[in-house]
């Protein structure tokens, strides 16, 4: 018996390591393929819908294709030239910050005391900030290599939307493949409503901050607008970044402490509005995803896929505890996942 115990076990600890020296080495596949997937949880009901409204499902497919890969272009030109824009900025800054922190010593006369609370961000290096940003871009080759990729898995999964049903009746007796069908179309329904609401709140919330940026004067507003749209898929944590980002970029660029909280506070505001008002509105009770598992995806995709997986790695959480709750044998790893 122990024996055996001991051989799971192993088994076990094996087969997780081979999964993740699948993934590490199959990123470059799996990031445009999964992403891909949220997409197509996004845009499937669009899809039903066209198809109802006596639209032929090549018509529809091609409509729909045609509007993605235009709005995925864009998204991807405007995060790569922002991108760009912020890293070859990022310099001057570093000049301004460190012009702040001196006057600040001067201030409070910590030149004349042994110990200099502020030594520390004297020495801090903001240049290496930009080549961090820049690195982290890649170049554009790569963005269209990664953008057709996921254009060619939607275009497969749109095409082939419908068919699994069709093979599960083929498949199992009639009472059995009634069972399957409806567990998979709940599992469907769930992921689609959690992923659509999200991303149109996600939306919404970048645009509220780019506009409000802009109005306000700060430097980068479409790059954080950006970045709002991108960190809202990550509860808390991510929602926490978007305001911190353009509330130090205010600091050093008006040089007023005040002016950047009142940044900060309006910021809040848009955030409470979107994030406790109306997504709950919309989504109900959410999923209720737990703050340490959120870190643990976080830093465990960030080792896996670097961004890319930390930004995939709630809405991969949220689809796994979806899925888990709709098998009662998996019910277990539904209730780590939970708050």
């Amino acid at each position: 018996m122990e024996r055996k115990k001991a051989v799971t076990v192993a088994s076990v600890l094996l087969s997780i390591f081979l999964i993740g020296v699948f993934l590490k080495l199959a990123k470059s596949f799996l990031i445009p393929f999964v992403l891909a997937l949220f997409i197509y949880f996004v845009l499937s009901p669009v899809l039903d819908l066209m198809t109802r409204w006596k639209l032929s499902r090549g018509l529809a497919l091609g409509i729909i294709l045609l509007i993605t890969a235009l709005v995925l272009y864009l998204l991807g030109v405007l995060a790569f030239e922002s991108g760009k824009s912020f890293a070859s900025e990022i310099p001057k800054y570093g000049q301004k910050f460190n012009a702040m922190v001196e006057s600040i010593r001067q201030a409070l006369r910590l030149g004349d005391t042994p110990w200099d609370p502020l030594a520390w961000l004297k020495g801090m290096d903001i240049g290496k900030l930009g080549a961090m940003a820049l690195a982290s871009l890649g170049t554009f080759l790569s963005f269209l290599s990664t953008f057709f990729l996921v254009l060619i898995f939607l275009i497969f999964m749109l095409a082939g939307r419908g068919k699994l049903n069709e093979k599960i009746q083929r498949s199992f007796s009639p009472h059995r493949a009634a069972q399957l069908n409806a567990m998979i179309n709940q599992i469907d329904s769930r992921i689609q409503k959690y992923l659509a609401i999200k991303t149109v709140i996600s939306f919404a919330s970048g645009l509220l901050t780019t506009v409000f940026l802009l109005i306000f004067g700060v430097d980068f507003a479409v790059a954080f607008g950006f970045l709002t749209l991108v960190l809202n898929y990550i509860p808390n944590i991510g929602s926490f970044i978007s305001k911190l980002a353009p509330f130090l970029i205010a600091i050093v660029q008006f040089g007023s402490f005040w002016k950047a909280v009142w940044v900060l506070g309006i910021l809040t505001v848009l955030d409470a509005i979107t994030s406790m008002i109306i997504e709950p509105r919309l989504m109900g009770q959410g999923l209720g995803l737990s703050t340490l598992g959120i870190l643990v995806a976080l830093f465990f995709m960030g080792w896996l896929w670097g961004i890319p997986g930390m930004i995939l790695a709630v809405p991969i959480m949220a689809v796994l505890k979806i899925v888990c709750g709709s098998f009662p044998s998996l019910r277990f790893f539904e209730a780590l996942l939970s708050k």
